[in-house]
């Protein structure tokens, strides 16, 4: 289980790498500064899949949690939202080293 969450740790990781280097090229492009939100890039990606997901957040959880929690969620940039979704799953998926050392007895 600590490698599933590890590699999912590391493909979020990348994709927070890609996200910001889309972001920095065209801000360069742009000469001022671009950020893409997280609902922006799941939007361009597959606009329906995030449609689903609101409905059923706002129709299975509660219409409130929609739009507070995932609103919030969906306007933040999308490469912190990876990088910050790449630290939980590696904080979750981390062993702890044993505290009497590699060569205990």
């Amino acid at each position: 289980m600590r490698f599933l969450l590890r590699l999912a740790s590391l493909v979020a990781l990348a994709v927070a790498v890609i996200a910001g280097t889309i972001d920095s090229i065209q801000s360069v492009a742009a000469s001022s500064v671009v950020i893409t939100s997280m609902g922006e890039a799941w939007e361009d990606l597959n606009a329906t899949s995030l449609q689903d997901l609101q409905s059923s957040i706002s129709y299975y959880v509660h219409p409130r949690f929609y739009t507070l929690a995932f609103q919030w969620l969906m306007l933040q940039p999308a490469f912190a939202v990876f990088l910050v979704l790449s630290l939980l799953l590696w904080m979750v998926g981390y062993k702890k080293p044993p505290v009497a050392g590699r060569f205990a007895a």
